[in-house]
């Protein structure tokens, strides 16, 4: 088929490379508009934009989707069906209705679990055991459409949305050519989400990132990884915003209260509402990320030294 790939993060490269490598025709692809990335903060093309790039195709990077022109050109390209991954914008009618087999969207959990935009995270702060990735066609209802194919993956105690969503990317580009290959044989028809077990997924914020630690140490652990890498969890430690990677719950011990602090050979305990937790990497704000043992030397701890 020829196609015209919709996708923005790096998270959506590795569907770009496998439909590269398919059968498959990619005439185009769409992405938003360059925007600031990086510690400079410099405008810089997507992650998709820059493969695309490379690969000779042609990019198309609309301010919204809507945009007369930018339809014009979709009309003009005449894709058979248009395959999107993160692509980070809303498609009006007058999109949807280009392609003769529609957009169709890989999205990063079990529909109609988790629909929205940050399904990944919620999977891991909500502690599901399983996750998964499915294909539909995109309808203007958010993530309602109909499925045409799944896959599962366990989530293991460790993952980050950063790891997870990792594996699922790379498995997501396979079932995503095997959707288009399936449409394209005529041997494929999605099927509609059941209405049970419809969830949402909002966009987590910075603020929904900061660490409360009167919450039990398996919230506080779920959290943190949900919130790596992106928006990063984080507290504040004399009066300082410090950000968090990963901890881990701490077998045994004495009990902390939330927030206080204890150094314990190389590492450096946390109070929470329940057992305490081990930190792992911090960065103070205006510095590197390191070790907290490390950290805890750099700042001396005191005993009246706490977590806010």
């Amino acid at each position: 088929m020829r196609l015209v790939f919709a996708g923005t993060p790096e998270t959506a490269v590795p569907s770009l490379e496998a439909l590269l490598e398919s059968d498959h025709e990619v005439a185009a692809v769409v992405t938003r508009p360059d925007a600031p990335a990086g510690r400079g903060r410099k405008v810089a093309p997507s992650p998709v934009a820059r493969r695309a790039a490379e690969a000779g195709i042609e990019v198309l990077k609309p301010a919204k989707a809507g945009d007369p022109r930018f339809l014009d050109r979709l009309r003009e390209i005449a894709p058979d069906c248009c395959p999107v991954v993160a692509y980070g914008a809303l498609l009006p009618r007058a999109a949807l209705d280009i392609p003769r087999h529609g957009w169709v969207n890989l999205h990063f959990s079990l529909l109609p679990a988790w629909r929205g935009a940050a399904p990944v995270q919620h999977a891991i702060l909500h502690g599901d055991d399983v996750t998964g990735a499915a294909t539909f066609q995109i309808e203007e209802g958010l993530d309602t459409g109909p499925v045409y194919g799944v896959l599962t993956e366990p989530i293991r105690p460790d993952d980050t949305a950063g790891t997870l969503l990792e594996r699922l990317a790379r498995a997501g580009a396979r079932l995503l050519v095997d959707t288009m290959n399936g449409i394209e044989a005529g041997v494929l028809e999605p099927r509609p989400q059941p209405s049970d077990g419809v969830s949402y997924a909002g966009k987590i914020t910075p603020e929904d990132a900061r660490v409360d630690w009167t919450a039990p140490a398996m919230r506080v652990d779920r959290l943190v990884r949900a919130c790596t890498p992106a928006p990063g969890a984080w507290t504040t430690f004399r009066g300082e915003r410090l950000k968090l990677g990963p901890v881990r719950p701490c077998a045994g011990g004495d009990p902390l209260p939330p927030g206080a602090l204890r150094v314990r050979k190389n590492e450096v305990l946390v109070g929470t509402g329940s057992s305490p937790v081990v930190l792992g990497e911090v960065q103070p704000q205006g510095k590197r990320r390191m070790q907290a043992a490390d950290w805890s030397r750099g700042v001396r701890l005191t005993d009246e030294d706490r977590l806010d």
